[in-house]
This record gives structure tokens, C-alpha cells and sequence, in this order.
């Protein structure tokens, strides 16, 4: 088992650093040209409309979708999860303070091609036999890809997100809370495990409906939690505030004049650790967030493609990068040093440096909040697949393999399911993308304001 382990985690590594790397930025670049710089020209108002339809107790979502913020609650509630801690601490010490500001780079493009899903999610959305709205790549893959081709990679996207989000991934987040629980509180994973898939059942059960209003109330909640955290954090850091912005825009460039040579760490250490964290961490690209923002009830598809960047711009410029000011202000964190802290330690770490003993309480609080709503908006994207693939009935059996994948993940160990869940979220990520890059033209036509719904 630890060989094929270690097969898959070098085929994961060789997809993600050497393919998905260069293809998700290159295709960012491609639609922020194509866009003429979406993400700078609309981002405002997007805010505008995001708080214009705010609300913790919106509509009910039913057949006919859901509100254009519970679709983006619904979208940030599986972008912000344990990548937002762990994710971000791991890429400090992989790639050094540089990495940060890769982050942001690879987040800004991100930005210009979750607008792009939105935008087709949307217009290639339609009702099933069930007369549920419903959306997603495999829509806008068959709509542009017809006969076998279009099938194959159309079911291949389904069954790699189902396996990646719904079934290794939900485990992955399972398994964070639990460990984050059993270090704050010394509660042994398998009751944790044993509550968490009670809980996400009772939501599963209740459908798109129970979904949209958990994550509505959710997701402000959460956020607004860590956030006031962070921000005490470096109030009583705030000495080291501005040497951490340094260290970001130099390591950059340069990591020697930051970490010293015999680190080993590199620009391209810094570059390819920043970008694929932060691309894993807010999905843009994957393929994932476009099944709920297909739901939204707008009026334009341009108009949910612009609250999708919202998304991007919180989950990365502001959650990822207050994680990471946390720790570099505490002094903690030593890039490259073998031996040293690094992923949930160094964040646990450098939360107790300012809070102590509650640290760990804080971070356990979090990585609840961050990887339950992950669990959820995760079960949902894959269950829209499961739906088109199988049918209504098959979604009872999905939700239950779920909420075992659930209580087992957070009681397991094992490096097999670790990998296969990078591998199967790498993989999904090839036929959203060809899609999008053959749909690019409809794309550029929504930013220039032009109506794409028309036949």
C-alpha cells in the first residue's frame, strides 16, 4: 500500500507542477486578455451586488435554483477550507515568504477564468426530468463537444469530481477537523468523525434547499470569526507587519536575500509553491464552482460571473493572505529547514504565539468551520454529477458513501487516500479546462456586455 501510495504521489506531483500549473495560469492569462481585465473592471461592482443581496435568511431554494448569494455562499463555503491554514503554512515553508505573492498572481488570473465558468455555467444551465435547474462543465463540455467525445469527456469530468470532492476529498477534510480536534481538546477522531457525518447527513438529506441555507448563514459566520482573529493577531504583532510585507515582494524575486543560500529555496520554488497552492485553494479552473453558481436566479449570465470572482478575491487576498501575515509576524516560521514546523503545526504554532493556550483552541474552531463547510459544498458538487450520470435514486447511495467516507477519513491515516485525492482533483481539471479554452469566444463577448443567451 505505501508503494502505490508513493506511485500515485509522484504521478500527482508530475500533473500538478509540470501540467495543471502552467495550463490553469496560462488559460487565467488567456481570459483576462480575452476579457480585457475583467477582474479589474467589474470586481467593484460585484462587491456592490454581493451586499446589495446579502441576507442570512434568504429565499428558499427549490427547483428553480437558489439566490445569487447563497450560489457564491455555496461556491466560497467549498474554496475556503483547510487550504486556507494548512495549505497556506505549507506553502511558507515549501516555498518561503515568495510564495504569497505567487499566490496573488495565480489568484488574479483565477479570477478573469472562474468569471469565464460562471458565466457558461449559466448559460448552458437547463432543467432535468425532475424539472430541477441544474448546471455545470459537463453542460457546457456537451454543449461544445457533441457525439462519443463529447460523452467520454463529459462522464470523465463527473466520475473524477465524485471521487476527488465527494469521496477521497470529503475524507481529507474529515480527517483535519478531527486532528485539529483531538490537539485542542483531546477528543479521540473517531467520536469526532462519528458527529461530523451525523451532522452532514442531517444537511445532505435536506437537499439543495438545506444546503443553500446552512452555507447562507455559515460562510458570513466563519468568516467574519477568523477574520476578527487574524486582524487581534497582528494588532498585537504589528511591529512585524511591515518587514512581513518585505519579505513577501522580496523572497519573490529573490529568496536568498531573505532566507540565505543554504536554504535551497529558489524563485521557482517560490513560484510553483504559491501558485498551486493557491490555485488548489480557490478552484478556479477546477470545475467545481460553476454547479452552484449555475443555480443562481439572475438576470444575465455576466452578472453571476462577477459575483464568481468575489469569491477568488476573498478566499486568496484576504483569508489565505491574513493566515499567512499570522505567521509570519509570529517569527516562527524557517523555510526549507528540515525538521522544522510546517502545514497545521506551524499554524497552530503561530496562533498560540499571540493568543497561548488558545491557540489551538482558535485553530480547531476554524479548521471546523473551514472543512465542514467544505464537506458540504464538496457533497453538493458531486452530487450534481452523480444526478446527471445515474439518476435521482442513485443519490441516496452517494450520500451515504459520503457520510462513511466521512467517519472513516477522520479516524484514518492513510497516505493512499491523501494522494488519490490530489490525483482525482488534478485529473477533473482537464476537460473543464478544454472546455473553457474552446468556449473562450463566448466568454469575451459576456465581458463586453453582449447578450450570449440568444440562440
Amino acid at each position: 500500500m505505501e508503494q502505490l501510495a508513493s506511485w500515485i504521489s509522484t504521478v500527482s506531483d508530475f500533473v500538478w507542477n509540470n501540467l495543471l500549473l502552467w495550463l490553469l495560469v496560462g488559460t487565467g492569462i488567456l481570459f483576462t486578455i480575452r476579457t480585457r481585465f475583467v477582474q479589474l473592471r467589474k470586481l467593484g461592482e460585484g462587491f456592490r451586488n454581493l451586499f446589495s443581496g446579502f441576507s442570512l435568511k434568504g429565499k428558499k431554494a427549490g427547483k428553480e435554483g437558489m439566490s445569487s448569494f447563497q450560489a457564491l455562499t455555496t461556491a466560497i463555503a467549498a474554496q475556503v477550507g483547510t487550504g486556507n491554514i494548512t495549505g497556506c503554512a505549507t506553502a511558507l515553508y515549501s516555498g518561503g515568504p515568495g510564495a504569497i505573492f505567487w499566490m496573488w498572481v495565480s489568484a488574479f488570473f483565477g479570477m478573469a477564468t472562474i468569471y469565464g465558468e460562471a458565466v457558461l455555467a449559466q448559460k448552458f444551465k437547463s432543467k432535468d426530468r425532475d424539472g430541477e435547474v441544474t448546471g455545470g462543465p459537463i453542460y457546457y463540455i456537451r454543449a461544445r463537444f457533441t457525439g462519443r467525445f463529447g460523452k467520454f469527456l463529459a462522464g470523465f469530468f463527473a466520475l473524477a469530481i465524485i471521487f476527488a470532492l465527494g469521496f477521497t476529498g470529503n475524507m481529507v477534510q474529515a480527517n483535519s477537523i478531527s486532528a485539529a480536534f483531538t490537539t485542542a481538546f483531546n477528543i479521540p477522531p473517531v467520536v469526532v468523525g462519528i458527529l461530523v457525518a451525523i451532522m452532514a447527513g442531517f444537511i445532505f438529506i435536506g437537499g439543495v434547499a438545506r444546503i443553500a441555507s446552512i452555507t447562507e448563514k455559515l460562510v458570513p459566520v466563519m468568516s467574519v470569526f477568523y477574520v476578527l482573529g487574524c486582524l487581534i493577531i497582528l494588532v498585537i504583532n504589528h511591529d512585524m507587519i511591515i518587514s512581513a510585507f518585505q519579505s513577501i515582494f522580496i523572497a519573490a524575486f529573490n529568496p536568498q536575500a531573505v532566507l540565505g543560500g543554504a536554504v535551497g529555496i529558489t524563485v521557482r520554488e517560490a513560484m510553483r509553491f504559491g501558485v498551486a497552492r493557491g490555485l488548489f485553494s480557490n478552484e478556479a479552473g477546477m470545475g467545481s464552482t460553476p454547479h452552484a453558481h449555475a443555480l443562481a436566479k439572475v438576470e444575465k449570465p455576466q452578472d453571476q460571473g462577477i459575483i464568481a470572482m468575489v469569491g477568488v478575491f476573498f478566499d486568496t487576498f484576504i483569508v489565505l493572505t491574513l493566515t499567512a501575515l499570522v505567521i509570519l509576524t509570529s517569527g516562527l516560521l524557517q523555510p526549507g529547514v528540515k525538521g522544522a514546523l510546517e502545514g497545521t503545526a506551524l499554524a497552530q504554532a503561530a496562533f498560540n504565539h499571540a493568543f497561548g493556550g488558545f491557540g489551538n483552541i482558535f485553530v480547531a474552531i476554524c479548521m471546523f468551520f473551514f472543512a465542514f463547510s467544505t464537506i458540504i459544498g464538496w457533497y453538493f458538487f458531486g452530487e450534481r454529477n452523480v444526478k446527471a450520470l445515474f439518476g435521482k435514486k442513485a443519490i441516496k447511495i452517494y450520500a451515504a458513501i459520503v457520510v462513511v467516507c466521512i467517519a472513516v477519513g477522520s479516524a484514518l491515516k492513510v497516505n493512499l487516500v491523501w494522494n488519490l485525492s490530489d490525483l482525482f482533483n488534478g485529473l477533473m481539471v482537464f476537460p473543464n479546462l478544454i472546455a473553457l479554452l474552446f468556449l473562450s469566444s463566448i466568454v469575451a463577448k459576456a465581458a463586453k456586455g453582449e447578450n450570449i443567451l440568444k440562440k
